[in-house]
C-alpha cells in the first residue's frame, strides 16, 4: 500500500478484490448468480422504504445494481461486498463503501440486508471488518453515513458500530419525487484507534 494520503496509486487497482470473512459471514465479490437473492429483498417495500431506490419489478433491476457496484470497484470509486453465510453459503445480503473522495480520505457506507436475516447482528458483524478495511487498506481518516430520521433500526446499527451522529441535514436528498432530512454518522481514525475494537456481540 502507497504511503501516499488516501493509498491512490496502489488500491484497488494493484490488488484483486479483497474478501473478507467474520465469525457467521463471508465477504466476497458480487456476481451474476447473486441477482436472484439480490431480487429477491429489493423487491420488497420494507426493504426499499428507506433506499435511495424505487422498488424492484425485475430480475434485470438486481443485475444492473450488481454491475454498478462492481464498476465503482473497478473504476477505484468504492468496493461493495455480498454478505455470504458461512453455514449455508446464502446469500443475504450487501455492506460497502461508496462516494470514495481519496484526496479528503473519507467514504460513505452504504448497507441492505434481507428481512428473512433482520435482527440477527449480521449487519452490525460485517460492518465490524468493513470499517476496519476501511482505516486500513483503504487508508481512510473518516467513514462516514447517512439515514432519514424515522429510519430507527439504521440508527441504532450505526451507534452500536462506533459511529457518532453529528447532526440533521433539513431536505438534503431529492429522491421518490420528495425532498428528505438526514441525520448524518460519522466515525473518525482517531477515534477508531483511541477505542480499540468494538464491543462483543450480544
Amino acid at each position: 500500500m502507497s504511503s501516499e494520503s488516501g493509498g491512490q496509486d496502489s488500491f484497488p487497482k494493484s490488488f484483486g478484490f479483497p474478501a473478507l470473512e467474520t465469525p457467521r459471514l463471508r465477504l466476497r465479490r458480487l456476481s451474476a448468480s447473486d441477482a436472484p437473492a439480490v431480487f429477491r429483498y429489493m423487491s420488497q417495500e420494507i426493504v426499499m422504504r428507506y433506499y435511495d431506490l424505487p422498488v424492484f419489478r425485475n430480475l434485470y433491476e438486481a443485475e444492473r445494481i450488481i454491475g454498478h457496484w462492481n464498476r465503482r470497484f473497478e473504476d477505484g470509486e468504492g468496493i461493495r461486498w455480498a454478505l455470504e453465510l458461512k453455514e449455508s453459503g446464502g446469500m443475504i445480503g450487501t455492506c460497502g463503501f461508496h462516494n470514495w473522495q481519496r484526496e479528503h480520505c473519507r467514504a460513505e457506507l452504504g448497507y441492505e440486508l434481507s428481512p428473512d436475516h433482520w435482527a440477527r447482528g449480521y449487519m452490525a458483524e460485517a460492518l465490524q471488518a468493513v470499517i476496519r478495511f476501511g482505516f486500513g487498506a483503504m487508508r481512510l481518516n473518516r467513514i462516514e453515513a447517512y439515514t432519514e430520521p424515522e429510519n430507527v433500526a439504521s440508527i441504532k446499527l450505526l451507534l452500536k458500530s462506533g459511529l457518532v451522529k453529528e447532526g440533521l441535514l433539513r431536505e438534503i436528498f431529492f429522491e421518490k419525487n420528495r425532498f428528505f432530512d438526514a441525520v448524518v454518522f460519522s466515525l473518525l481514525r482517531s477515534e477508531y484507534e483511541e477505542g480499540g475494537d468494538f464491543p462483543a456481540q450480544n
